[in-house]
């Protein structure tokens, strides 16, 4: 096991089974109500699958609409296949969960947004110093301890006192 949890990569990773979850359950029943989604992807990732034409018009990032008008959509493990319409162009692409950026739900206010993770192959390979501790471990006083400079009962302060 690794010196410290990551708990960044941890979280990334549980909004995309979420946003796993919620696409299937659109693929088996449709978009319910007022629902609809707009994910903006990372059309440079590797695993990316979009018409050429969609890829020199949006060489970096594109923002997609999941509304009225969608067909094919397939959620797998990895990410979703999906075919929209451009201007009467119907046009299959696959995203791949790792390529999402944010992916929103205006119709309830609801929305994911994810931070640039540094890959495995663009990390140091010296790991960072761990953090030091604030104080010396010895030096930490218990509740009944004496204060050093004052001989008296240390006061502790319980956080329960200020609850409400």
């Amino acid at each position: 096991m690794s010196g410290s949890i990551d708990y960044g990569n941890l979280m990334h990773r549980a909004m995309r089974s979420l946003i796993q979850e919620v696409l299937t359950d659109v693929a088996d029943h449709g978009l319910p109500g007022a629902h609809h989604f707009f994910i903006t992807f990372d059309t440079t990732h590797p695993e990316t699958e979009l018409a050429d034409w969609l890829k020199d018009r949006y060489p970096s990032e594109m923002t997609v609409v999941m509304q009225h008008w969608y067909d094919n959509l397939e959620v797998g493990d990895t990410g979703f296949g999906i075919t929209l319409n451009f201007g009467d162009a119907p046009e299959h692409m696959f995203i791949p969960y790792n390529a999402i950026k944010t992916f929103v739900d205006p119709s309830v206010e609801f929305g994911l947004r994810f931070e640039t993770q540094v890959s495995d192959e663009d990390e140091d390979p010296t790991p960072p110093d761990p953090p030091r501790p604030l104080r010396d471990p010895s030096k930490v006083k218990t509740p009944s301890s004496k204060s050093e400079n004052s001989g008296q009962e240390a006061d502790v302060v319980r956080l329960d006192q200020f609850r409400k």
